[in-house]
């Protein structure tokens, strides 16, 4: 028997209260969880502690405004789909918004259905997208990873990797032999980049390095100041 299908997690960032709860609410109609937040700190406080499908962010908030907000949400998550929702419609901030990485820009008033089919649309692409993903597995000199089971094998011996061991890894396998920058790994793994989160990430590099160590071939380099190179010879 297959699973239930999980709804798609959405973060709503509107200061307008009224506007806010009607569109919450049409979504959540519209078989879809929806975390609404009145500006762009608790926003970026959200999207750090939940796993989000789509972002819809008002781009005049206060305390941080839409275009701060995408700026950190892409240094966390370059893929997460995001949308603009506005009623600057002048072009360069248009064009700004795009720049950040935006699939949409839509500009108040606008029909909710509309921006309904708009989100179903990328969120479809998406899954399309991560189905194939999901099924990557990497060779790493003797070793084989399968970040779908979090396995990590050396011929008949298989070490299960911890969540965050596992997401490490697989950051790294997806830059091998390229730099993976120490920022982008805290931000999308811990959440953010802070000293102690830092060493914490240190401490798993540190446990990846003895997971890799039998074989000469594969090591982790650390890149001073910069990040760190999974290096496959």
């Amino acid at each position: 028997m297959s699973s239930p299908k999980t709804k798609p997690n959405i973060l709503l960032c509107e200061d307008d209260p009224n506007l806010g709860l009607v569109l919450k609410n049409f979504l959540e109609l519209n078989d879809m969880d929806v975390i609404l937040e009145r500006d762009g700190r608790l926003g970026l406080a959200a999207f750090q502690r939940e796993k989000i499908d789509l972002c819809l962010l008002d781009v005049m908030m206060p305390k941080m405004d839409g275009f701060a907000l995408a700026e950190e949400i892409r240094d966390i998550n370059p893929d997460v789909p995001l949308f603009f929702l506005s009623a600057k419609s002048m072009k360069e901030d248009q064009i700004k918004g795009y720049n950040l990485g935006a699939d949409d820009y839509i500009t108040k008033p606008f029909d909710s259905d509309v921006l309904l089919l708009k989100i179903k649309a990328i969120l479809k692409r998406n899954e399309e997208q991560n189905r194939e993903v999901i099924n990557t597995e990497y060779d790493l000199g003797q070793y084989h990873f399968i970040p779908k089971l979090r396995e990590l094998s050396l011929g008949e011996k298989k070490t299960t990797l911890s969540p965050k061991e596992n997401e490490l890894l697989k950051m790294l396998s997806e830059y091998k032999n390229d730099l993976l920058q120490r920022d982008q790994a805290l931000k999308k793994i811990w959440g953010n980049d802070n000293y102690f989160n830092g060493r914490s990430m240190d401490v798993y590099i540190a446990k990846l390095r003895k997971y890799l160590k039998e074989d000469p071939n594969v090591e982790i380099v650390n890149i001073h100041g910069n990040g760190f190179r999974l290096i496959v010879k």
